[in-house]
């Protein structure tokens, strides 16, 4: 009995081996589906329904923005001849309550001049009144109806602080903005709009322009490589309304000296700073010929408005690279709110949708 009792401790044991060896990874990975199904499972019933905004303002990861991208995808440039500009006669008032606002910068500007320092310099300008969207019938292009208003820096000024307190306790914010409605504002607080430009060299070099401390909106920020406002006196010859191309080719003439004969342009999207109900024309350039170097050694020469830049950078224009840099520590909390948007635009542009946003998801996860 004992050997028999051996020989069946020795056949179990065997058994048992051969049944871990054959059995056992398998019960291991069955078991660890069922549990990650069951996992899944329980999570889905928690899940409730969520509604948001249809109107996002840019986000890429940590860096979150005020742009609202209001047409445009940039992988399909806007052509010229479908955006239309209208201008009005009437000037913009300002609200009873705000005018004194207006008054206390204008005294400001007749003190700086008393003193023999630079004053600010009243430039006229517009507002703009309506921006309206539609498609043509046949091919669906974005037609674009821009219509603007006269006004001046003063009032821009002073339409810009919107957190200000008036007389009753409210805000201009509160009082006339609703966050639901984005794109809905009253003229008098929308006395801006500009061409933003993201310039690439031959060479692909992104130019990247860091705002000088002496402009009075923004000082010190990093920008887009050319921001150029609309100006009455400059963009309207006679009665006629401004080009939003020429407006853009005026911008790299006066701070990159760069020539129409030297680059191409395509106008990507139409974007609103939600914050100060800045508006934006955001165009991509490439040079032809001119690489980062030559770029430098141009302006070494003369810049008609030098003063607005403090420094440049020129970084490859590659996606990942473009992405980190945005995302840089020293950077990443430090853009003008539009500049960002726009050279994720160019990025799409230049390489697709496709290829800009898998990048951009892979630099994210791993940061």
């Amino acid at each position: 009995m004992g050997g028999i009792d051996v020989a069946n401790g020795v056949a179990g044991a065997v058994i048992g081996m051969l049944f871990a060896v054959l059995f056992q990874q398998p019960l291991q990975d069955g078991w660890y589906r069922l549990r990650r199904r069951s996992t899944r499972a329980i999570r889905s019933l928690r899940r409730r329904e969520v509604s948001g905004p249809a109107w996002r303002t840019f986000s890429l990861g940590p860096l979150h923005t005020s742009a609202l991208i209001v047409e445009g995808d940039g992988e399909s440039p806007i052509p010229p001849e479908t955006v239309y500009v209208h201008v009005l006669d009437d000037e913009i008032e300002l609200p009873s309550d705000m005018r004194p606002w207006r008054d206390e910068i204008e005294a400001e500007g007749e003190q700086l001049r008393a003193e023999g320092r630079t004053p600010l310099w009243n430039g006229p300008r517009y507002a703009v009144e309506s921006f309206d969207i539609s498609r043509t019938a046949l091919d669906e292009v974005p037609e674009v109806h821009l219509r603007l208003r006269p006004t001046d820096y003063y009032t821009f000024l002073a339409a810009q602080q919107l957190d200000r307190r008036l007389p009753d306790g409210s805000t201009p914010r509160s009082r006339y903005l609703d966050p639901d409605e984005p794109l809905k504002a009253p003229a008098f607080l929308q006395c801006s709009f500009a061409v933003n430009v993201a310039v690439v060299t031959s060479d692909d070099m992104l130019v990247v322009s860091r705002r000088s401390d002496r402009v009075r909106m923004a000082p010190g920020v990093w920008n887009s490589s050319v921001n150029e406002g609309l100006s009455r006196h400059i963009d309207s010859s006679g009665r006629n309304a401004p080009d939003l191309h020429a407006v853009a080719r005026r911008g790299m003439r006066e701070e990159l000296s760069l020539e129409p004969h030297e680059y191409t342009l395509d106008l990507l999207a139409f974007v609103l700073d939600i914050g100060k109900r800045h508006w934006s024309g955001h165009f991509y350039a490439k040079l032809k010929d001119l690489s980062s170097t030559d770029l430098q050694a141009r302006m070494s020469r003369g810049v008609a408005d030098r003063w607005e830049h403090q420094s440049i950078d020129y970084v490859p224009f590659r996606p990942a690279t473009v992405v980190r840099y945005m995302l840089r520590g020293d950077r990443v909390h430090r853009w003008a709110p539009l500049a960002p948007a726009l050279f994720h635009l160019a990025l799409v542009h230049a390489y697709s949708r496709t290829l800009v946003e898998r990048v951009e998801a892979q630099i994210i996860r791993r940061l």
